[in-house]
């Protein structure tokens, strides 16, 4: 599913947030939306979902203008907030997120113990979701998204709290997620997180400050290392007056 973001601009209480957000995300691509925590990801994200109104500009996927009803069983969201059933448990969360996409009962089954595994959660799906520490919680809310093999991903710090070992197997899942044809758009803080993606945008002070294939951020800089572009493109209210 292709993405398609036209002239963003979002302002709270006159404090501007988005400004000018204007790209494509191909689909079929892992794209990574990089950039500290307050920089617009967040904001972004949930505009793209549909879950928040941009003051001006427009968010298309796949030529239906968001929001749109049809786009939600296509799409699988993941909050940085977790939004899960505290008093449930991991198992009925899912079962619980599972219905809400009406999915019959053998595919429930079948995809719940698959990303059980894949998390490494089979031991705790009957733990009570209050009880799970923030890195479960995070992983049961990776699930959720997961669950009804949507064809767009959009992913809001999926990976914050979990260790490098399940890290790396999480991003191995998306890759296997793109070639099957998926979308994926991943938000993130974690410089090295952007090179398992094909695309990249980084985002400062609410502003894109660069944005192409990964393998071409990469060759624009000195070392090699994507975050001397935060530096060496500043945003236009820190380029100094003449």
């Amino acid at each position: 599913m292709q993405i398609l973001i036209q002239s963003i601009e979002k302002s709270f209480k006159k404090q501007k947030v988005l400004e000018n957000i204007d790209f494509t995300i191909e689909s079929g691509h892992i794209f990574c939306l990089l950039g500290a925590s307050g920089s617009g990801k967040t904001t972004l994200l949930r505009i793209i979902m549909g879950a928040l109104k941009a003051d001006s500009g427009s968010v298309t996927i796949d030529d239906l203008s968001v929001p749109d009803r049809r786009l939600l069983s296509l799409i699988g969201y993941m909050p940085q907030n977790d939004a899960l059933y505290e008093e449930l448990t991991v198992w009925e969360n899912l079962k619980f997120f599972a219905g809400l996409h009406k999915m019959p009962r053998a595919d429930f089954l079948k995809a719940a113990q698959a990303l059980l595994s894949m998390t490494e959660m089979t031991d705790y799906q009957q733990k009570l979701i209050r009880n799970c520490s923030g890195g479960m919680k995070k992983r049961v809310s990776l699930m959720v998204a997961l669950m009804h093999h949507p064809k767009l991903l959009l992913l809001d710090e999926p990976t914050v709290g979990v260790d490098p070992v399940l890290r790396r197997k999480i991003w191995q899942h998306l890759n296997s997620l793109k070639d099957g044809g998926a979308t994926i758009l991943v938000t993130t803080h974690v410089m090295d997180e952007v090179y398992q993606c094909d695309d990249a945008g980084l985002i400062r002070n609410g502003r894109i400050v660069a944005l192409d294939t990964v393998k071409n951020l990469i060759a624009s800089t000195q070392n090699s290392n994507i975050e001397e572009l935060f530096f060496t493109n500043p945003t236009k209210d820190e380029v100094p007056a003449c």
